[in-house]
């Protein structure tokens, strides 16, 4: 097994050179299709004085309140922060949290003529209750059932369409919350694939083995691990779990988030990659995963290959967790971030 460490040059040309920069400015315009599980993340912001008389809980005297787009709908936030064009897939209840987020939709300028209403079933919203920058404690409300037949067939229309209308690929986004199922997924990688689309998908351990022949999976390590039967403790592990999925889900390629310990890329023609982590503040990493499916998605959208889109994606989530709740960043942030971050090592392994 050959292993070399290369810098990444920013400069000259080369294996070795991501050209971040350069591609970034081919952002603008690109067309994606995010279908997932769309939900609205509530936030309540307050403090604690004393304990709760009744039970050994803190008291949190809520001060503000505020909303934000969660789960596919903050994948496709994130690409429109990133300059892209984004037409998002996915279910709402007809209740007051759907209109909602259809209003957020509208005040983020995204499209909402993705977005069904499924009369069964209630908007998924995550509400936490966050006192001195700690999350207290976290209430969803929510319907996990796979979604009726009926309903699937509509997302499946809704997206070939928006795939034929010149989408440059699409992003699945998997919360597990019943938008996501196996005959969602045979319709929906077949029709991407003979259209010639990349499939970056987020997946849920749930349904790995329903996730083939796409272009790229983003599992962390614990969901690696598992889906693989071998929890990830060293680098002998990681290299196994790699490239076992990878094998066996006949994907191109597989970037597992190791958090403090960055990510690895694996390749269909044997290559690994291990990427460091380029954070240096951390305050919450929620979202932070759908920030790194939509920059994977930007780049490889704007001609980028998979290399380029990782390194990406772990600066730009880099810059998201910086903050509490879900956010977003943009070209010029990431710029500015690739300006002040040391040269790193990249470390390539062949299987």
């Amino acid at each position: 097994m050959k292993v070399n460490a290369a810098p990444l040059d920013r400069t000259a040309s080369g294996p070795a050179h991501l050209g971040i920069e350069r591609l970034l400015e081919r952002f603008a315009g690109r067309p994606i299709v995010v279908l997932g599980d769309v939900m609205l993340d509530e936030y309540w912001w307050g403090s604690v004085e004393r304990i709760s008389p009744e039970a050994p809980v803190p008291i949190v005297a809520v001060d503000a309140k505020e909303a934000k787009l969660g789960g596919a709908a903050n994948v496709a936030q994130n690409i429109r922060s990133l300059g892209g064009q984004v037409t998002t897939i996915g279910l709402i209840g007809d209740d007051q949290a759907g209109e909602r987020v259809r209003a957020q939709f509208v005040r983020q300028g995204l499209d909402t003529s993705g977005l069904q209403v499924d009369h069964t079933r209630p908007t998924t919203v995550k509400t936490r209750i966050v006192a001195h920058h700690q999350q207290v404690v976290r209430a969803d409300f929510e319907a996990t059932g796979e979604a009726a037949p009926e309903t699937t067939e509509t997302l499946v229309v809704a997206c070939r369409a928006a795939l034929e209308a010149g989408a440059a690929g699409l992003v699945i986004s998997d919360y597990g919350k019943g938008v996501i199922t196996r005959s969602l997924l045979e319709a929906i990688i077949g029709a991407a694939r003979e259209r010639g689309k990349f499939i970056v998908v987020d997946p849920k351990d749930t349904h790995f083995s329903a996730y083939r022949r796409v272009t790229l999976l983003t599992p962390n390590h614990h969901e690696a691990g598992f889906v693989a039967g071998r929890k990830i403790r060293d680098e002998t592990t990681l290299r196994a779990v790699g490239f076992d999925l990878l094998s066996q889900l006949e994907a191109d390629s597989l970037l597992i988030t190791r958090g403090e310990k960055g990510m690895a890329l694996f390749e269909a023609d044997g290559r690994m990659t291990s990427i460091p982590t380029v954070a240096r503040h951390v305050y919450d990493v929620t979202g932070a995963g759908d920030t790194v499916v939509a920059a994977i998605a930007m780049c490889l959208a704007a001609g980028g290959n998979m290399l380029q889109a990782a390194y990406t994606a772990n600066v730009a989530a880099g810059e998201v967790i910086k903050e509490v709740g879900t956010a977003q960043t943009t070209p010029g942030a990431i710029r500015e971030a690739l300006a002040e971050i040391p040269e790193p090592q990249l470390t390539f392994q062949q299987r």
